[in-house]
């Protein structure tokens, strides 16, 4: 194997220009002194937010603080993402760190004073004509109000936090320091020892002795922790509760859709029109139990190969070249800034000593996004590129088409152009083979993503809708009501082709998403959007091409489901989820018939 190289050496080309936010340490020492002194003007607004005028130059101040407190913030730990054992980019991350939270104590008294007036008082400012580029957040605060409590009522529930933020803790410190697993045999039979990280590969394995052993273990050992653990989750979900009646919400699901301004009937809806499509999920799973020959089809049987690894050698290059044929449907002003971004310092491409491992896209108002790469030369690398491209030009086009209070999107939208471009590649490749055998790779490939991002992730929240419903009603959440609800959801999504093996119970035990509660839907609610938006485009064409690039414009200037209604896709409808089944569909059938059903 070649040898990492150090950072110094890395081909100028290959990497990106941090330059391009900050020319010199000079200038970062310069915008750091001078947002310094933005901050100390902060505190002139106190008390004093009551006039549109005195509003409106708050929120400048506030713009003015947050821009440069990002600018500082993102490039200090670009630079230590660069070479995260570089000590001199370790220290400025941290000062940039500790101006973040200046900057958010400086300007926390905005929304309490501005709440604290009367809704007639607050309407008065949303109505105000010097106001009316901040009504949207105006407006934002107002929906809030409902919620926000008296001073000293928030000053309780703000050293309740501490307490609050212990479930999560405790979850992570028992299954992250204190489990230990035995060892187990791996396929030349050594004895290995099971971790988190070597468990996936496990279950990859084409042993079907080494899947079944890293399985058993793995939920032997958790169901040795089991009162620990359903205590831990019990706790979560009593937070939950606590919050949700103390900011006086329907229940904690409301609460948590809340923030994104998202109904309740999105959530439902999810899981409803997943259980209309549970026939297709268990026809996967008939495929699978024939295309790996076995008798009985097993919960460890999930993740091993269905096909023998199709060794795709895809140089970076190459990569490049694929993905930009492959977004072709997204028009020639999509596809220029596209191949801008790989000639003008957008990507940090290669692996060098000390690097941050992982990919991302990153970067702040006012300057191009930044893609952090660690490639190698395989199609998983190459659906990275055009993932994290598709990151890289929603922010670019909300950045370009919106001032900066209203730039950033939402954690429920940001998956979906980035999906979209997985989507539209996955299309081409598969359009273009003609070798049966790598077909049927992609064919898997793309399959298990539908099968992990939306039935299981929309397994998961619904897992979460029903030990929060049972809490509400008063019932126990005793280990055995944790296992006996997570077994029969699986028996239910999987079917009677499967055996559902009784260890199976334990998963919720292992899941750090339920300590996040209500958040997984969004995986599925992504993916499905993104499919439907792909359906959309390589169906209608320039019409849908036009709905969508007016999506990856509108930032964060309205919420998100209005965001998503306006470009053609409408989450609190079935449709969408409904088309992106269509789309499972078909690879079914295509492996069907490949493998001769």
């Amino acid at each position: 194997m070649s040898q990492v190289k150090k950072r110094t050496e890395t081909a100028p080309e290959h990497r990106w220009k941090l330059e391009d936010i900050f020319p010199s340490q000079e200038a970062w020492d310069k915008e750091y002194q001078d947002t310094k002194e933005l901050l100390k003007k902060a505190e002139d607004f106190q008390g004093k937010l009551s006039s549109p005028d005195a509003v409106k130059a708050c929120f400048e101040l506030e713009d003015k603080i947050s821009l440069h407190t990002e600018r500082l913030y993102v490039y200090s730990n670009m630079k230590h993402h660069e070479d995260t054992a570089e000590p001199e980019y370790q220290a400025l991350s941290e000062k940039s760190k500790k101006l973040s939270v200046e900057a958010g104590e400086a300007l926390s008294f905005i929304t309490p004073e501005i709440l604290s007036l009367s809704d007639d008082e607050l309407n008065k400012l949303i109505q105000a004509p010097e106001l009316a580029f901040y009504k949207l957040t105006l407006e934002e605060m107002l929906r809030q109000k409902a919620h926000v409590l008296s001073k000293a009522e928030e000053a309780l529930l703000a050293q309740v936090g501490n307490i609050s933020s212990a479930p999560s803790t405790i979850f992570s410190l028992i299954n992250n320091a204190d489990m230990k697993f035995p060892k187990v045999k791996n396929e030349d039979g050594d004895e290995v020892e099971l971790t988190h990280g070597s468990y996936i590969t496990f279950l990859e394995s084409k042993n079907r002795d080494v899947r079944r052993n890293a399985f058993k273990t793995m939920y032997e050992t958790y169901s040795k922790q089991k009162n620990t653990l359903a205590a831990t989750l019990s706790a979560n979900v009593t937070k939950n509760l606590f919050y949700s009646r103390a900011r006086k919400y329907p229940s904690a699901l409301e609460m948590s859709l809340f923030g994104d301004n998202i109904d309740k009937a999105v959530y439902t809806n999810l899981i409803d029109t997943i259980h209309e499509a549970l026939p297709l999920l268990q026809r996967y799973m008939t495929l699978r139990k024939k295309l790996l020959k076995v008798d009985e089809l097993h919960m460890y049987d999930l993740f091993a190969p269905l096909v023998e690894e199709f060794d795709m050698k895809i140089t970076y290059d190459e990569a490049k070249e694929i993905v930009t044929d492959a977004l072709k449907p997204l028009g020639q002003d999509y596809l220029e800034v596209l191949k801008g971004s790989f000639n003008n310092g957008w990507i940090d491409i290669y692996e060098n000593e000390g690097k941050r491992s992982g990919a991302y896209s990153w970067g702040a108002y006012g300057t191009h996004p930044y893609v952090l790469l660690n490639h190698k030369d395989n199609l998983n690398s190459m659906f990275t590129l055009a993932h994290e491209m598709g990151h890289a030009m929603h922010s670019y086009l909300s950045d370009t088409n919106q001032e900066y209070r209203y730039a950033q999107y939402t954690i429920f939208l940001a998956e979906v152009a980035s999906t979209l471009n997985e989507a539209l590649l996955m299309d081409y490749l598969l359009k273009k083979t003609t070798n049966p055998k790598e077909k049927m790779y992609l064919l898997t490939y793309y399959a298990d993503q539908f099968r992990t991002t939306v039935f299981r992730q929309t397994m998961f929240a619904e897992f979460e809708m029903l030990i929060h419903a049972r809490a509400e009603a008063g019932e126990s959440l005793t280990p055995q009501d944790f296992s006996k609800i997570y077994y029969d959801l699986n028996v239910k999504y999987h079917g009677t082709e499967m055996a559902v093996d009784k260890d199976i119970e334990m998963e919720w035990a292992r899941i750090p998403h339920f300590y996040n509660s209500f958040y997984v839907y969004k995986y599925a609610t992504g993916f499905s959007a993104a499919t439907s938006f792909s359906k959309q485009i390589l169906d209608e064409g320039q019409p849908a091409v036009d709905r969508y690039l007016g999506f990856l414009q509108s930032g964060g200037s309205d919420f998100s489901l209005n965001i998503l209604k306006k470009a053609g896709v409408d989450m609190s409808s079935p449709e969408p989820i409904r088309q992106a089944m269509d789309v499972f569909k078909g690879l079914i059938e295509q492996m069907e018939e490949l493998t001769g059903k």
